[in-house]
């Protein structure tokens, strides 16, 4: 710790000191601390070693009390640098039989994380004074989130079994508000009926796919879905703080784009209108008071191209802990940049489980479904029957494991409307009539038509969702026809 007075540090050699006796006297009490207080954790180098040998002797089912110490130490030649026996002793006899080790282990660790954030500062500061024309300033600020936000993770006591009886509490909570809920869904609702009666809408730390081949409109299903849930976060009085925000990573559209395609749906105006200006005053003054509206909505859009699934994870963490956070939206899995890993080099297959696992890591962590949108391979064009099937997210890595849910974007109406027919040589002109007339029909009855494959669901039944497309305005909706639900079928 380069330029920092040790002398003035946080620490505390009293707690360390008692903890330490507390584990002497009773070696048990090291099951309730030993899975986050390391040797490290303590600022007397001295404590450091002899908590390391006390650790390493009860972990192999030996006694550590003084005269075990004593003769560890002894046989490594360490006893006069821990203070002998006098000191051993004197640590036993510090500690009371009502010493709270966990209280004192929390607290030692405490002090640590003080130490470690106060060297993290100055090697920020050393780090911004050398100028290193190989670092840009962006890219030491990315490096001092993620230090501080893997000192924020490590060590942390939380972790561990939870009893039988609190998961079912906490299941039960769920049950609880699924049944209270309007619609009857567990999760937050992505305002299309029939979707979250399938899945139970979007659960907390469920990794949700949404695949498709391009223009089926992946994109358009995630913004509808973002803008809705951040709309019903804004109105819910019951969501938390911490909770209400949606973050959509747009690693393909800018932000304005983005937004341009929300301000369409919303508002029934043609992207392409609003653009070149080709709007009347009556639609420029519904734009402006959907503007004023919607810049109450708590979405928030990143749009840096190419971003790694690390600087995904540090930005959740921080859009969370800053304004809140209860959706993750990212657009989509092939556009993130590997880890830089050595293993994965030139992998992209491997490189892409990384990433999959590491967005199914980020959905438990933060407690919010993440839904991720993928590109599927070519295999579905050579098929007669073009709705796509989960083995064509097999070639990237292991999406597919990870989800928890996999839906796949289907229009019918893509193919049909790019397959219209042309006379053939010697054909009959009433004969090409009818085929074209044919045509002409099956596209005007898919034109408004998307369906929603369900290819995987851990908690449920796959099947099919039919909703409403209107490809005008990037919009999908429920289809006015079909008021009941339909039956659960796998």
């Amino acid at each position: 710790m380069e330029n920092i007075d040790v002398r003035k540090l946080p620490k505390n050699i009293e707690a360390e000191q008692a903890l330490i006796g507390a584990v002497l006297q009773n070696n048990k009490a090291l099951e309730k601390i030993s899975e986050f207080l390391l040797p490290e954790h303590f600022a007397d180098s001295t404590h450091q070693k002899i908590y390391e040998i006390m650790s390493k002797l009860i972990t192999n089912g030996h006694t550590a009390d003084v005269t075990t110490m004593k003769d560890y130490m002894e046989q490594e030649g360490i006893l006069k640098n821990v203070g002998g026996v006098p000191y051993l002793m004197k640590l036993a006899d510090s500690a009371s039989p009502l010493t709270n080790v966990e209280n004192y282990a929390q607290f030692i660790y405490d002090k640590y994380l003080r130490r470690e954030l106060i060297n993290t500062g100055y090697e920020i500061v050393n780090a911004a004074v050398e100028e290193n024309v190989d670092v840009s300033a962006a890219d030491q600020i990315e490096e001092a989130e993620k230090a501080l936000y893997n000192l924020a993770d490590q060590g942390n006591p939380q972790g561990g079994f939870l009893d039988f009886s609190a998961a079912l509490d906490s299941s039960m909570g769920m049950i609880q508000k699924a049944y209270q809920r309007e619609g009857r869904i567990s999760g937050l609702p992505t305002g299309l009926n029939k979707l979250d009666y399938r899945i139970g809408g979007l659960n907390d730390s469920d990794l949700i796919i949404i695949a498709g081949r391009p223009g089926m409109g992946k994109t358009a299903l995630a913004t509808n879905i973002a803008y809705n849930v951040a709309d019903y976060l804004l109105r819910d009085k019951e969501t938390p703080p911490e909770n209400k925000g949606v973050a959509f990573f747009s690693l393909e559209m800018s932000a304005d784009q983005l937004a341009s395609r929300i301000l369409s749906t919303v508002t029934q105006t043609q992207i392409q209108k609003m653009r070149n200006g080709e709007i009347s005053e009556p639609e420029f003054m519904r734009i402006t008071a959907a503007v004023r509206e919607l810049q109450k909505i708590p979405l928030y859009i990143d749009d840096t191209p190419g971003v790694s699934i690390s600087a995904i994870r540090t930005r959740a963490r921080r859009l969370k802990r800053s304004k809140g956070l209860g959706l993750v939206v990212i657009d989509y899995i092939q556009l993130i940049s590997g880890s830089n890993n050595k293993r994965s080099e030139g992998n992209r297959v491997q490189e892409l489980s990384e990433i999959s696992r590491g967005l199914k890591i980020l959905a438990k962590e933060l407690k919010v479904p993440v839904i991720a949108l993928s590109q599927l391979n070519r295999g579905v064009e050579a098929r007669d029957d073009k709705r796509p099937l989960m083995s064509d997210l097999r070639e990237s890595g292991s999406i597919e494991q990870d989800a928890d849910i996999v839906m796949f974007v289907y229009r019918e109406n893509y193919y049909i409307h790019n397959s219209e027919p042309k006379p053939q040589d010697g054909e009959a002109p009433d004969k090409f009539t009818k085929k074209h007339a044919d045509w002409e029909k099956r596209d005007r009855e898919t034109l408004n038509l998307a369906e929603v494959i369900i290819g995987k669901q851990r908690h449920g039944p796959t099947g099919t969702v039919k909703l409403f497309w209107n490809g005008e305005y990037a919009q999908f909706g429920n289809l006015a026809e079909e008021d009941k639900l339909p039956e659960q079928r796998g």
